[in-house]
């Protein structure tokens, strides 16, 4: 493996319909550098302030533990984003990459980009590593995070839904996503 960012963001978000999955704003931003041997050598976090929902629904707050105080004191996107920006030039290569685990994280970004008309903070290849992970360990089916670290025997560190824990709990799984590690090797000794 090369440097490699990985990237987690946790959003607006409802279990009632009230915010549609296009009309949601990135609340926080996670992200860590992994080197070549798989070891993490740098780590980000930011709150995001939203603009168009302004408020947490109670949902939100208890699937990810983040606080109405906590994004009302958060920087908007654009200046999160600069700071992510500034992070992730810290430590690129000519060969980086940055990865999510599945196509939601890129989307998103893609979109908070776009409402504040901005360029998007990462520059570099993305890759899917909920995709190469069902690939690489022939699972048939993606599956969640914590369903590939419980694959994996690794047991889920931090808080799940905060998005550094959540980008650091990925960087974990990156050796079996790369095909580096096998879980039928587990599975078998």
């Amino acid at each position: 493996m090369k440097n490699i960012l990985v990237v987690d963001l946790e959003a607006t978000c409802s279990d009632d319909g009230a915010i549609a999955a296009e009309k949601m704003e990135t609340i926080e931003i996670g992200a860590c550098w992994v080197d070549g041997d798989g070891i993490v050598i740098d780590r980000f976090k930011s709150f995001v302030q939203p603009i168009v929902n302004r408020r947490l629904t109670p949902f939100c707050t208890r699937l990810t533990g983040i606080q109405q105080n906590d994004v009302d004191a958060a920087p908007l996107f654009h200046v999160a984003a600069e700071l992510l920006r500034y992070f992730v030039d810290q430590h690129r290569t000519a060969t980086s990459t940055w990865c999510s685990w599945g196509a939601y994280d890129r989307r998103q970004i893609e979109r908070d980009s776009i409402l504040h008309g901005i360029v998007q903070p990462i520059e570099l290849p993305h890759q899917n590593a909920k995709r190469l992970f069902a690939k690489s360990q022939r699972i048939g089916k993606e599956v969640g995070m914590a369903k590939a670290c419980d694959l994996a025997g690794l047991a889920l560190e931090g808080a799940h839904h905060r998005a550094l824990d959540d980008a650091l709990n990925v960087a974990r799984l990156l050796p079996w996503a790369f095909g580096e590690r096998s879980l039928r090797a587990r599975i078998s000794s």
